[in-house]
């Protein structure tokens, strides 16, 4: 069997996204499921170009860049899929560029409409309504037809990961998921109503439930995935639970991209000391899905 084509992309070069990359693409796991083709300077490139640990907007440019010409690759077939390391948001601003991250940079480049960020572990997984939106507007953000769109995203893309019928938990947005209106109204206004309209297109979810016990629920087998309505609410437990083995999937694309569950690092940066363990498991996941494809 020909080993599926995955493009790596290096991410800001000031981080540990060439370290990860280079040794990712020379691990044995990797080679065994893939043929790496990567985007972007070496690490010895990097470290000669850009200042280890210091982000600047052209390092932010380059990622760019590389992103959207592995993006363009995948689409057009020169490669099956693509795994991307960490990039810096503050410095793609300061490059003026107007994407928050790889997700919304992404589903522009493929023309995809519905997209959403799922950390992918097998202890647990989570699925984002809202993903790099600021604590206080969540709430305007979270409209029903957003929560709709993503648990219906969730059903129809979890097959891909060997999930048929895959049991949904949607959590709620305040404590003790509203406490019917005592804490909060937007369970009853918003996520009440789009998890009954999703149960009438025979998707199986349920809640919201209260965000403290709903992941815990998961990791015991009630359900195979948890729509969690703002970043930080999903991100906390996977990384708890899965730090270093859990994989980014951008789902909705026309291509498959999965990504690490780190930042760039700066601190560590140009040290060859960093951990490529979440960048393995990207790629290799990313193998598996464009094989399933």
């Amino acid at each position: 069997m020909t080993l599926p084509r995955i493009g790596l992309t290096v991410g800001d070069p000031a981080g540990i996204g060439p370290e990860i990359t280079e040794k990712a693409a020379a691990d044995p796991r990797v080679l065994e499921v893939c043929r790496p083709v990567v985007y972007g300077p070496s690490f010895r490139g990097a470290r000669l170009d850009y200042e280890p640990g210091v982000g600047s907007p052209e390092g932010g440019r380059l990622a760019y860049e590389l992103i959207k010409k592995a993006a363009t690759d995948a689409l057009e077939g020169r490669i099956e899929a693509i795994t991307t390391a960490p990039i810096n948001k503050a410095v793609w601003a300061l490059a003026g560029l107007s994407w928050r991250g790889h997700t919304d940079l992404l589903a522009d480049v493929t023309g995809a409409s519905n997209v959403a960020m799922m950390f992918y572990a097998e202890a647990l997984r989570v699925v984002l309504a809202t993903v790099h939106v600021p604590l206080a507007e969540v709430p305007r953000t979270l409209t029903r037809e957003r929560v709709e769109d993503t648990v219906t995203l969730t059903h129809s893309e979890m097959p891909r990961f060997g999930i048929a019928k895959p049991r949904i938990a949607l959590a709620g947005l305040n404590p003790h998921a509203g406490e019917e209106g005592l804490l909060g109204t937007e369970e009853a206004s918003v996520l009440d109503p789009a998890v009954a309209s999703c149960r009438k297109k025979g998707i199986d979810v349920a809640g919201p439930f209260p965000g403290d016990t709903v992941f815990v629920r998961a990791m015991r087998d009630e359900f195979d995935v948890v729509v969690a309505c703002y970043h930080d609410q999903g991100l906390i437990p996977i990384k708890l639970v899965a730090f270093g083995r859990a994989v980014n999937v951008t789902l909705g694309l026309p291509i498959v991209r999965t990504s690490v569950d780190h930042g760039t690092a700066y601190d560590v940066a140009g040290r060859w000391a960093a951990d490529p363990s979440s960048m393995v498991e990207a790629v290799r996941l990313a193998a598996r899905l464009a094989t399933h494809d």
